[in-house]
């Protein structure tokens, strides 16, 4: 299996996670901190294995992957203000949310992109 599937596999899984995280800023309640500590393990974990697709042999040559790591860097970077205010015990703004949100699933959709 290719290092930028196992990168959409375990971005795939955080985004479940993150859609539950959602759901609870959303609804006005405070999520789980379990489940915001996968997430951010997963999101960690997808961006190794991002950067290592990128490392490998013709990786940095493909504009759509280094492109795709860009982009979920910045959502990770949101990640970790949104897991700030978490931290406070306060719940996140929901702009902040879709923010962090729709840039992830940009970054996404553009590492999926590689393989088609």
């Amino acid at each position: 299996m290719s290092t930028v599937m196992i990168a959409i596999i375990i971005f795939a899984i955080a985004a479940v996670g993150g859609l539950f995280l959602a759901s609870k800023v959303l609804t006005g309640k405070l999520a789980p901190w379990a489940v915001s500590i996968i997430h951010a393990l997963l999101g960690a974990t997808g961006l190794v294995a991002l950067i290592l697709a990128v490392l490998e042999p013709g990786g940095a040559e493909d504009v759509r992957l280094t492109a795709a790591l860009g982009l979920l860097v910045i959502a990770a970077l949101g990640g970790f203000y949104l897991a700030s205010i978490h931290m406070k015990g306060n719940i996140a703004p929901r702009n902040i949310v879709f923010v962090h949100a729709g840039i992830a699933v940009i970054g996404f959709l553009t590492l999926l992109s590689v393989l088609f």
